[in-house]
Parts: structure tokens; C-alpha cells; sequence
């Protein structure tokens, strides 16, 4: 693979990212996106990164047996690369997965019974895939340890036993994870269920449940 194919690969979520932080949900340096390339490696952006301003060369390199490729710069991954890592191995049709920090991600979280959100049967749950009438559909809810790697493992052995109906994982008080068969789905992914958890709150502020 040469290496203007590993920069395109780059390139979408360059752009997804500074969309993401326009609308205020990856501020500071907040959140991560990555991409799976063919050979099963994939591209997650560096650590302390601001996503607003992200260039090719912001991105680190994860081989499939874990090995880093090191940075020309020395760039870390992403703090959260356990929780790709743990999604690419579950689910082989992703080949992308993007997490944002926001406002109502995290209000949402509150709303959760035991550990799932119950989700409002909206027409937009169609572009999760949830294709039925007046669906009763939940998504995930994970608590937010200080060690990544708990919470990776955590999603590893639920989603092992019990597969999600979306595809997509509430951290309590953290952000929310979506993954998709491509960078572009996923971008759609974050934003369908950003429109559902503004929904929420909205309802929530006007008594509705």
C-alpha cells in the first residue's frame, strides 16, 4: 500500500473531526476517530491533538498484533485506542469508529436504566438500522473508569454474550462511541445519534418521557 493511499485513508476523518468540533463536541482535545485499512491496521488520531486543526501526520498507526508504528514527531495514540481496538475485533464489518464528547451525550447518560439508555422510537433509528415499527431499542451504557483498558474489556465481554441493536456505546459521563462499515457512515452514525440525544433532553426539559 503506498503512502498516498495511507493519507486518503486520513483524509475524511480530518474533515469529520473539524465538523465535530465546530458543532462542540470534541473541544480542547477531546475525543478520537480511526480508520481500518485493508491490511487490518488502522489510523487513530494522536493524543492531545487539537481536532479543529489535525493534519495527516496527526494520526498514529496500530498494527492488528497491537504494535505502534512510531511517529515522526513521537505522537502517542489516543488514551482511548483499547476501545477501537476492542470494537474492530468484534466486529470485522467496521471499518471505521468515532467517539465525541458532548453536552448530551453526557446528560443522557443520566437517563439510563441499570446499563442501557432506552431510546425514543424516532424515524431516525432507521439509520442504525433498526428497521421495525414503534421499535423498543436500547444502546449500551458502559461506566467511565480512570483505566481505558477496563472499559475496553468491559465492552468485550458484554457485547461477546449480548451483540448490541445499535451500533453505537454510551461511556456514563464520558462521550459516545458509534462504528461503521465506513468514515462516512460513521460521521452519519454520530450525527443521527446526536440528533436523538438532543431529542431526549428536549423531551426530558418539557416532562415528556
Amino acid at each position: 500500500m503506498n503512502s498516498s493511499t495511507l493519507t486518503d485513508a486520513r483524509l475524511e476523518l480530518i474533515a469529520a473531526a473539524r465538523h465535530f468540533y465546530q458543532q462542540g463536541w470534541m473541544v480542547g482535545t477531546a475525543g478520537n476517530l480511526s480508520v481500518r485499512l485493508p491490511d487490518g491496521s488502522f489510523w487513530i488520531t494522536a493524543s492531545g491533538k487539537s481536532k479543529g486543526e489535525l493534519a495527516p501526520s496527526d494520526f498514529v498507526r496500530i498494527y492488528p498484533d497491537g504494535r505502534v508504528e512510531k511517529a515522526a514527531d513521537n505522537s502517542k495514540p489516543s488514551a482511548e485506542t483499547a476501545i477501537h481496538q476492542a470494537i474492530y475485533n468484534l466486529f470485522p464489518e467496521a471499518a471505521s469508529c468515532y467517539h465525541i464528547h458532548s453536552v448530551e451525550a453526557n446528560l443522557v447518560s443520566h437517563f439510563a436504566q441499570a446499563d442501557v439508555l432506552p431510546l425514543p422510537p424516532l424515524e431516525m433509528l432507521k439509520g442504525l438500522g433498526v428497521w421495525e415499527e414503534n421499535p423498543n431499542c436500547v444502546m449500551p451504557v458502559f461506566a467511565n473508569h480512570l483505566q481505558v483498558k477496563r472499559i475496553a474489556d468491559e465492552i468485550k465481554e458484554r457485547f461477546s454474550v449480548t451483540p448490541p441493536q445499535v451500533p453505537a456505546l454510551l461511556i456514563r459521563n464520558h462521550g459516545v462511541t458509534v462504528w461503521a462499515p465506513s468514515p462516512t457512515e460513521a460521521r452519519n452514525y454520530i450525527e443521527l445519534v446526536e440528533y436523538i440525544f438532543r431529542y431526549m433532553v428536549a423531551a426530558h426539559r418539557v416532562g415528556m418521557r
